[in-house]
């Protein structure tokens, strides 16, 4: 009898343990704040992309990791549409950056981007306004087959603060591609 009566304390301590490991591990993202969404490309294929969407995520990017997977990215999501540029310091790959308008058609592609290995890092982007960027493993936007006026596909969670609610009057890329002025 005694051993039984261990045995279901042991069981009872484990359990307890256990629950208390899931429900600390639940409570490190807060509830319904999914960091990671699918992007979806012309064509069907598609990559799980890391949110970055405050300042602090923005600056770190995909900094100091040794590999970014095919099937990976990361999503910078901005508050307004701008000319925003980016540079590879401490970023240990090489990267495509695809920056996207307002309609999440992209404006600009740069391909196979090195890591910046002495200062002053250059820097990367469009020459016209973009609200998201989307980093990819090198390699990726010529394997899709991506090119300027792409329409990628997603749906950013209820928590993200909505852009387009702050838009001004909408952007023509493809006008401005065809004559130069918006």
């Amino acid at each position: 009898m005694m051993r039984s009566d261990g045995f279901r304390a042991a069981l009872g301590l484990g359990a307890m343990i256990l629950f208390f490991i899931v429900a600390g591990h639940a409570n490190c993202q807060a509830p319904g704040r999914d960091r990671f969404i699918k992007v979806f490309f012309p064509g069907g294929r598609s990559v799980t992309a890391e949110l970055a969407v405050t300042d602090d995520e923005r600056a770190r990017g995909l900094m100091f990791r040794d590999k970014v997977h095919p099937e990976q990215g990361m999503l910078f999501v901005f508050e307004e549409e701008d000319l925003h540029a980016f540079w590879m310091k401490n970023t240990l790959v090489s990267l495509d950056i695809l920056w996207l308008g307002r309609d999440r058609r992209i404006i600009h592609i740069a391909r196979n981007v090195p890591p910046c290995t002495a200062e002053p890092c250059p820097t990367y982007g469009p020459e016209i306004p973009a609200l998201f960027v989307l980093e990819l493993k090198a390699g990726q936007a010529d394997i899709l087959g991506l090119k300027p006026m792409d329409r990628l596909e997603f749906v950013l969670p209820s928590w993200v603060r909505s852009p387009f609610k702050r838009s001004q009057r909408p952007l023509r890329p493809q006008r401005f591609l065809q004559t130069g002025r918006l």
